[in-house]
């Protein structure tokens, strides 16, 4: 149902220059309804062909402003900032300044924003890296964030990934290592949860 209102609104504003339609996007983001939201975000994501460096600041501050759930964490995430990170790879490392916020939507961000990167089998060092700095964060949903991430890598990096895991499940929280071997074979899976 948003979805389809957002692809209906956007059709009526699509003539706007970018950053007009930016500007409607952050009406609806002041709002703070879920659905205001996954317009806003649909429709940032729908002008992906036209991301320049300079749109970054423009994503980095809604996080800060408006992201205050796990839901619009990864809606805009997972597509408009893992798109621009793909398009523009040297602002990886902001995910890594990311990692070590003190807010936690900045956190859950630098791991989701590497979701659909990580399916492709792309940033795979980086994703490491965003890892280990989560590897014992004390927010459950960064750690599922950052477990998601792993699952993800694992679709083209199976048997680093399960390395990884082996190597650091002492310390890794039960809930990241959950979400992080679920496409693993059984055997692979047992052999992680081992105490």
């Amino acid at each position: 149902m948003v979805t389809k209102m957002a692809k209906k609104y956007f059709n009526l504003v699509s003539e706007k220059s970018k950053n007009e339609i930016y500007s409607y996007c952050e009406e609806l983001l002041i709002s703070d309804y879920l659905e205001e939201s996954f317009i806003a975000f649909k429709w940032a994501y729908s002008l992906k062909d036209q991301y320049e460096p300079e749109d970054f600041a423009v994503f980095e501050r809604w996080i800060g402003d408006y992201v205050n759930n796990w839901a619009k964490c990864d809606t805009l995430c997972n597509h408009t900032i893992g798109t621009f990170i793909q398009m523009y790879p040297q602002y990886i490392d902001s995910l890594k300044n990311w990692a070590s916020s003190q807010n936690r939507w900045y956190r859950r961000a630098a791991a989701v924003s590497l979701i659909v990167p990580a399916r492709k089998g792309e940033f795979f060092n980086e994703i490491l890296e965003i890892a280990d700095m989560l590897l014992t964060d004390d927010d459950d949903l960064v750690r599922k964030g950052y477990g998601w991430m792993l699952k993800e890598a694992s679709r083209e990096h199976q048997q680093e990934i399960f390395e990884y895991v082996m190597q650091h499940k002492k310390i890794m929280p039960r809930t990241s290592l959950r979400y992080a071997i679920e496409k693993f074979p059984k055997d692979m899976k047992n052999k992680a949860m081992e105490k």
